[in-house]
């Protein structure tokens, strides 16, 4: 395993985001829907940082099987109501642009006065779908990418430093995760 981003790098990169955050919305009502599960680590570090009135909820996605990528599963029984109101998206990575994309169009059948992006990372060179997301923190190579909410097969979401997984690793945990 090989560390990309250090606790401390991760830490300057949530409070440059939550600077940029109030910097746009000020003192505005602020209702944010993390995409579970992987940005939940990002979600609970950048609403301490922010200033305005917030309201907080979450939409559940799975397009994985296993290691195997399939159809895009949305679920937004948690999330609250955003008609008329203004709602920033956060997401974990963005990667080939369809998670956030889909997402992004159910919510705006929904309403929103105004609806933003922000996503903790971008994989450089993977993006599949003409989206640029509003707010965006690190942009890192095309590596499959492990800690701070991310995983491989539900390990590794509690390391406090983003690593990139290398071979050794995914055959250790594909021989111990079913």
């Amino acid at each position: 395993m090989k560390t990309l981003l250090s606790e401390e790098e991760l830490e300057r990169g949530v409070r440059k985001l939550a600077d940029s955050i109030n910097d746009v919305y000020q003192d505005s009502p602020l209702t944010i829907i993390a995409i579970m599960t992987g940005s939940i680590v990002l979600l609970a570090d950048l609403i301490r940082l922010l200033t305005m009135p917030l309201r907080v909820g979450v939409v559940q996605t799975s397009s994985y099987q296993g290691a195997q990528r399939g159809e895009l599963k949305i679920n937004a029984d948690l999330m609250p109501d955003i008609k008329d109101r203004e709602v920033l998206l956060v997401d974990d990575i963005f990667d080939t642009g369809h998670t956030l994309d889909q997402v992004i169009e159910l919510m705006r059948q929904m309403r929103p006065a105004s609806l933003r992006s922000a996503v903790l990372l971008r994989k450089t060179g993977r993006q599949l779908i003409d989206l640029v997301p509003d707010f965006v923190v690190f942009d890192i190579p095309d590596e499959f990418v492990v800690g701070y909410g991310l995983d491989y097969r539900d390990e590794y979401r509690n390391l406090p430093f983003l690593a990139a997984l290398q071979e050794d690793d995914i055959r250790d945990v594909g021989s111990v995760v079913r």
